[in-house]
């Protein structure tokens, strides 16, 4: 029967509304992201609406439809394409069936959490010159959800506000000195109406902070420091004064390092924000601060208020840090039964090969134990404190030291499994080799590290012998022991999630992507993506059903060991999305190299000076493109260029012919006969790589 006009327009007005009401719930729920929400964010296990899925960072779900009975039937059920490889390290948030993440190049996206529908993208345009500061490529680990409104932190050190609904700029700030050398990689975090804020860089010679701004305007409401600056100039605080006391020389003049480059938590019961910090610069302690010292807050753990950012305990980990062993790494909260009493703890992997659980109200070490082995210490005291190795730490000629700079644990997100009460975290088994520079000077638009990349001698052979190895480790913090690993045929492996389900998600840099059983580390499920994955999973519910989300997308210049991918042959990086019944597929890229071919240009140069080329290429290259100009895929393999980029070569290196495509110009780091050098050296490792066998 067809219905009068009349009632018909009713209708219509009727759905009108009802899509209205709905379109507009969304920025009515996101206006419930408020503190108490974010206290409460356990309650809510549909959604994943902090970093860590709740204030202690244990990314751990009560969702249980996937578990081990049903995993089997896990199946993609979207994938969305983000047009490129790199960077591709964040952990997703969800929120009333949206999805909010972020891509290279600081680039915001919002998505259908349901369909991968992409609902909005922003793009803050960095400027690609400033990917030369990146260490690490140009990655961004996330996003953070506040009163409608979508935070993150861009590259070249801004912290933009974006509405959640429309992806509309709300408002940015520069965190940092316009034009410097300081980065943002880490997700902010929310603490009391501030979104809270660190930055990286010491390698390029900065000095860390910690900043937090009204959430609501962008005004700067408190700023910490994380080591002392230069001793003429009134100390910001009494912790930087103390710091001071346990540095010598002019530290200040190289910044001094420790940035906050990643772990930042607030714990709401004791209103204490912790801040992991990391490395020195240079790396080396007798260049830096050639008197000795602790060199505090280094390779430390930060307690400070979260209204004032004013210290109140600290703990370093790794004290007159000597090799690059930052404590950025993830900062986990619990209430743990310790000896039969109760403690509020905090616990962290970090690079330096231990694993320490602190009591998280006083920094007391409770207890800490290695994870692998390690060389740079022979054990630890009492108090947690480190005994150096004379070897490791004197660092005379080219010495052999456990675990490497990339760490024993790195970046990757941990989870904790309340009723198995282990911690789940990817390791890596590695050493290198450490030669100080000690005609090292500082360059404002170098590295500085003060590491000689010129030796070649018979322990750099050594290392090569013993390439690195990577696992799943399940840890007992209480009884500081491993209680299973699985082994992992690629050394670099990502976060991981738990639920319980009796379940452990955990990606590979080979793209494999996996689920435990997570009492006993037993295979359950496992998929093949596309590429690596390094980024930590979340799960969410919509209309009942449960996902699993996961980026796809290499970061860093060859997490595979240098493994050749070949030219153009790792697909692009994805947003995926899991669920029971998917049905969805991929096409994985053909990872078989195609042959380097015999490259027709040449160069003019002597051995020493395609050996300097070498050296130069370490330094200022192989980051992005890979050691011995051997690419992962996400940047060029510099093997397989053609004659016109070689042609163009001074162009693209010092001239910024590439500038858009995120090639900077080194023309203040690199001289004409410099760029010559490292030419000469390419197109040999070219035609070394084109040689037919046995030649």
């Amino acid at each position: 029967m067809r219905l009068p006009i009349s009632l018909r327009l009713t209708g219509t007005l009727t759905l009108f509304l009802l899509w209205t009401l709905t379109a507009s719930g969304q920025n009515r729920a996101q206006a419930r992201i408020d503190d108490r929400a974010l206290r409460a964010a356990d309650d809510d296990p549909a959604n994943w609406i902090t970093y860590g899925r709740t204030y202690d960072e244990q990314r751990h779900s009560p969702l249980t439809e996937i578990n081990e009975q049903t995993v089997g039937r896990l199946g993609l059920a979207w994938s969305l394409d983000l047009g490129t490889t790199r960077g591709l390290e964040a952990t997703p948030l969800a929120k009333d069936g949206v999805l909010y993440t972020t891509s290279a190049w600081s680039i915001l996206y919002a998505v259908d959490a349901r369909t991968g529908r992409q609902i909005w993208m922003y793009d803050p345009k960095v400027p690609k010159d400033h990917s030369k500061f990146a260490c690490c490529d140009v990655v961004n680990r996330g996003a953070a959800l506040y009163q409608g409104k979508v935070y993150a932190g861009t590259i070249d050190g801004r912290l933009i506000a974006v509405d959640a609904a429309t992806g509309a700029l709300a408002w940015e700030t520069q965190t940092t000195p316009r034009g410097s050398a300081y980065t943002i990689t880490g997700a902010p975090r929310i603490a009391k109406g501030r979104v809270l804020i660190g930055n990286g860089g010491a390698e390029y010679g900065v000095r860390g902070y910690v900043s937090a701004y009204d959430a609501e305007t962008g005004q700067l409401a408190w700023r910490t420091y994380t080591v002392p600056g230069d001793p003429s100039k009134p100390f910001e605080s009494e912790a930087m004064k103390r710091a001071a006391q346990t540095w010598s020389g002019e530290w200040w003049k190289a910044g001094g390092g420790g940035t906050a480059w990643d772990s930042i938590v607030y714990d709401p019961e004791l209103d204490l924000v912790y801040i992991g910090t990391g490395n020195g610069s240079p790396w080396y302690a007798r260049l830096r601060s050639p008197g000795g010292g602790d060199n505090l807050y280094l390779a430390s753990i930060l307690a400070v208020r979260a209204d004032t950012g004013e210290q109140v305990w600290h703990f370093q980990t790794t004290p007159g840090d000597n090799w690059d062993y930052t404590a950025v790494q993830p900062l986990m909260l619990a209430d743990l039964a310790i000896n039969g009493r109760q403690r509020r703890v905090i616990m962290q992997a970090p690079k330096n090969g231990f694993f320490y659980m602190l009591d998280r109200q006083t920094g007391e070490c409770i207890s800490a134990r290695a994870v692998v082995e390690v060389t740079w210490a022979t054990g630890l005291d009492s108090r947690c404190r480190p005994i150096d190795s004379a070897e490791a730490r004197e660092l005379k000629d080219a010495t052999f030291v456990k675990p490497s700079p990339h760490g024993a644990h790195n970046w990757y997100p941990m989870s904790f499994n309340p009723v198995t009460g282990l911690v789940y975290f990817s390791v890596v088994d590695d050493a290198r080799l450490h030669v100080v520079d000690d005609a090292w000077a500082y360059k404002p638009s170098d590295q500085n590290v003060g590491r000689d990349s010129t030796y070649a001698g018979p322990q750099l052979e050594r290392q090569r012998l013993f390439p690195p190895k990577g696992h799943l480790v399940a840890w007992d913090p209480v009884g500081q022991r491993e209680a299973w690993r699985a082994d992992h045929p690629v050394p670099m492996s990502g976060g991981t999630l738990s639920t319980a389900a009796n379940l452990v998600f955990q990606g590979r840099a080979d793209g494999m992507f996996r689920a435990y059983r997570a009492t006993d580390g037993r295979v359950l499920w496992e998929f093949q993506a596309d590429p690596g994955i390094l980024a930590a999973p979340i799960t969410y519910t919509v209309e009942g059903k449960q996902y699993i989300a996961v980026l796809a997308g290499l970061g860093g210049p060859s997490v595979l060991g240098n493994r050749p991918l070949g030219r153009g042959r790792v697909g692009s990086g994805r947003l995926l999305a899991f669920a029971l019944g998917g049905s969805a597929t991929l096409t994985l890229s053909d990872r078989t190299p195609p042959p380097v071919p015999m490259p027709t240009f040449a160069v003019q140069a002597s051995r020493d000076e395609i050996t300097q080329g070498r050296f130069l290429f370490g330094q200022f290259c192989s980051r992005c493109h890979g050691g011995d100009v051997v690419g992962s895929g996400s940047v060029p393999d510099l093997r397989y260029a053609t004659t016109a980029i070689h042609e163009t070569f001074e162009e693209i290196v010092r001239g910024g012919a590439r500038r858009q495509f995120g090639m900077p110009s080194f023309a203040e780091d690199v001289t004409s006969a410099q760029g010559r050098m490292i030419q000469a050296y390419i197109l040999e490792r070219a035609r070394l790589a084109a040689q037919p066998p046995n030649q």
